[in-house]
């Protein structure tokens, strides 16, 4: 995970070093070495998400010209950094904070997350809504595509929701392995402890706006990048309405993701057909966009 990147590049060898010594833990072994059991932890699974973005970026700074950004809930704050309202270390440490608080409002109160696959994101809330009570909840936490949808809460209303769902024709509910119903109600000793951090950090107004997924507008200032990236926590992460936003407000502009996989190329193509799109997470894709831009 990036290995190839600090092998070939100095920028990127520069980011996972800075991280390594902001956590003061050589989160880079475990990224490279594994265990795998260890990289999954959230604590570990986000800053390392995180730093493989950076270090991409680093890279391919100079060859791309961002009018806007956006980040899938924790790509929020990869985002945050390339716009320069957000230092790399301080984002480091506020993920890997972010990353152990969410696991503690899990354990705190264990929660559930299903991903619905061939139905409407705004009827898949409508039935999670329906679904909820006697002090259970289930909400559409991630609106991924237009017939994608993550639900969340607690695990009885998630598996009532979930059965109601296949019951109107819903493909697919997938139960996902997670340690917390994230972005739901049940994340709200997280989000008091994430907005505290987030306090303590100097963010800047960024240089190109960034979509905010609580909300699917952009974001320009650093007083409302602070009280979203706190909110974010509990909201569902909007991302079919970010990125026709995205696509409306950028006409003709390429999308560029940036990091480990192309999960977000493919729920792009799934939104906005028409876009054009580049993925850039390993050294051969970076060459290929140096290249093209050259």
């Amino acid at each position: 995970m990036g290995k190839d990147l600090a092998e070939q590049f100095p920028a990127a060898r520069e980011v996972f070093e800075a991280v390594d010594e902001a956590l003061r833990v050589k989160l880079s072994t475990v990224m490279w070495e594994g265990p795998e059991r260890d990289l999954t932890l959230t604590h570990n699974a986000q800053p390392a998400i995180l730093a493989h973005s950076l270090a991409v970026y680093a890279v391919v700074r100079d060859a791309v010209q961002p009018v806007l950004g956006a980040g899938h809930s924790l790509g929020e704050y990869s985002a945050y950094v390339a716009a320069g309202a957000l230092e790399p270390t301080d984002a480091a440490r506020l993920v890997r904070r972010r990353g152990a608080l969410m696991l503690e409002a899990g354990e705190r109160r264990p929660g559930a997350m299903a991903a619905v696959i061939g139905m409407d994101g705004e009827e898949v809330a409508k039935i999670c809504a329906g679904e909820s009570g006697d002090g259970r909840v289930a909400v559409a936490a991630n609106f991924n595509a237009p017939d994608q949808t993550v639900i969340s809460g607690d695990p009885e209303a998630v598996d009532r929701a979930g059965r109601h769902l296949k019951k109107l024709g819903a493909k697919r509910v997938l139960p996902l392995k997670v340690s917390g119903a994230f972005h739901s109600p049940l994340m709200e000793p997280a989000k008091v402890g994430l907005k505290a951090e987030l306090e303590k950090v100097q963010l800047r107004d960024p240089a190109f706006p960034v979509i905010a997924n609580a909300t699917a507008e952009p974001v320009t200032d650093a007083m409302t990048a602070r009280e979203l990236l706190g909110e974010q926590v509990t909201s569902p992460v909007r991302w079919v309405a970010s990125m026709k936003w995205a696509a409306s407000g950028a006409d003709g502009a390429t999308f560029i993701e940036i990091g480990p996989g192309a999960v977000l190329t493919g729920l792009l193509k799934r939104i906005v057909p028409e876009a054009t799109s580049i993925t850039i997470g390993t050294v051969e894709q970076v060459a290929q966009f140096m290249e093209g831009s050259g």
